[in-house]
Formats: C-alpha cells, structure tokens, sequence
C-alpha cells in the first residue's frame, strides 16, 4: 500500500503510527514533494469513489485564491478541478491510502486507517 502524507501533519503522523503498530507494509509518498498527476489523482479517485471536490481542503490559502468555493460541481467541471489539485497539491485532502487490492481511503480517522489493512 501507498499513503499520501504531509508530514507536518498531525492526521498522516497518527495514520503512519497505526500503520507501524500493525506492522503494515507501506511505502510513503510525499505528496507535497511528489504531487499526483491528473491522470493519478483521477484514478485514485475512482478508487476513492469520491469526486474531486469531495478531496479538496477549501480553507487553504490556495483555495481562496482560486476561489474554489464557487466553482461549479458537476461533472463537466470535474477535469477543471483534478488539474486544480494537481497544480496545487496542498489542497488535497490527507492522508490518503492506495491499498494492493485497488481500494482507496481518505483515512484521517483510525477507522479508516484500519480499513485500510483489511
């Protein structure tokens, strides 16, 4: 599996410690260092099952710049948003794992880390 974090973090920290108490296998990607393609971040969410807006942090500075709020929702928008987040990867909801068995999960409780491991 692969975990997206921010290391500054407190969420990404607590979801690492989970993952490290359950003896996971893991790689970790810096997201902010090595930001998600489109084409990456359109699968990850396909296997999210969320759409682009549903993984976007809208109080970051960034999203009030591009004043994100206001964009549209709908699926003709959908491309305006994954280039957005792969432009700004900050705005990116965190942590994220990709497990091996092609889930995905937005895991900021240990709930979702958990299910992550299943």
């Amino acid at each position: 599996m692969e975990i997206w974090i921010n290391p500054a973090c407190s969420k990404c920290q607590s979801a690492l410690s989970l993952l490290d108490a359950e003896a996971a296998q893991y790689t970790v990607r810096y997201y902010l260092e090595d930001p998600p393609t489109v084409d990456e971040l359109d699968a990850v969410l396909e296997r999210l099952g969320l759409e682009p807006w549903d993984i976007t942090r809208l109080g970051e500075p960034a999203a009030a710049e591009l004043d994100l709020a206001t964009w549209p929702r709908e699926p003709a928008d959908r491309a305006r948003w994954i280039e957005a987040l792969a432009a700004r990867p900050a705005l990116i909801q965190r942590p994220i794992i990709t497990a091996d068995d092609g889930t995905a999960v937005v895991a900021r409780s240990p709930e979702s880390v958990r299910s992550a491991l299943r």
